[in-house]
């Protein structure tokens, strides 16, 4: 059953303001924000703080992100009803929730299995629905699947994976934190298929992205 209290209704509309006075403006994501439940994403000993503008742990050594960054991100993305998303990096399934409520049609894959499994349920119960919810390398991005309209990374990538620039369409935007401890948030317009453009978005703290090789069960 899922608890979802006007007191939690309530302080989602706080966070969404408090996002809001930090600087994003689509008023579509802030709906989103105030609309998907944070505190079921979360472990119950840290319930009390999921409304809180902070990342905190989800198990598996990862985070759920910051509630800033997570519309930071979808911002740059500049996400339209009914593109095709993929997301690498799937880990407790908030990021995805708010490009489902944005209207996208959401790949995600993560390479936990731990939090693959946990994110499945929590989709299942809340009755979001993913076109497409895998486990596997997010190096690789999904092949099969592609293109897409727009990539999301939710990690630290030492470099844009070249697999990523290839699965987005021409004239679709990949938004990734690249660097090692602290990831400069880069925003990369596919021109054509030779051609891209990067912009640089700040600095932000993100754990790393794990591929088959560096990843634990």
């Amino acid at each position: 059953m899922i608890n979802d209290t006007y007191r939690h209704k309530g302080l989602r509309k706080k966070l969404s303001e408090l996002v809001a006075e930090k600087g994003i403006r689509d008023q579509r994501i802030l709906d989103a924000i105030a609309t998907v439940p944070r505190h079921l994403f979360m472990d119950s000993s840290f319930l009390e703080f999921a409304y809180e503008d902070k990342p905190f742990p989800i198990g598996s050594g990862q985070t759920i992100s910051q509630p800033y960054t997570v519309a930071f991100q979808t911002e740059l993305l500049e996400v339209r009803k009914g593109e095709k998303i993929l997301e690498i990096g799937t880990g407790s399934g908030y990021q995805a929730c708010v490009l489902m409520e944005l209207g996208a049609r959401v790949y995600t894959i993560e390479r936990q299995k731990a939090l693959y499994l946990k994110s499945k349920a929590l989709f299942e119960n809340m009755g979001y629905k993913p076109r497409l919810q895998t486990y596997g390398d997010g190096y690789k991005g999904l092949p099969a699947w592609a293109p897409f309209d727009k990539i999301i990374v939710t990690a630290g990538a030492p470099f844009i994976p070249a697999p990523l620039i290839e699965q987005l369409k021409i004239g679709g935007v990949l938004v990734i934190p690249v660097g090692d401890d602290v990831q400069i948030m880069k925003r990369l317009i596919k021109i054509n298929e030779t051609e891209t453009k990067v912009e640089e978005h700040g600095l932000f703290k993100f754990v790393p992205l794990l591929n088959d090789k560096n990843a634990g069960e």
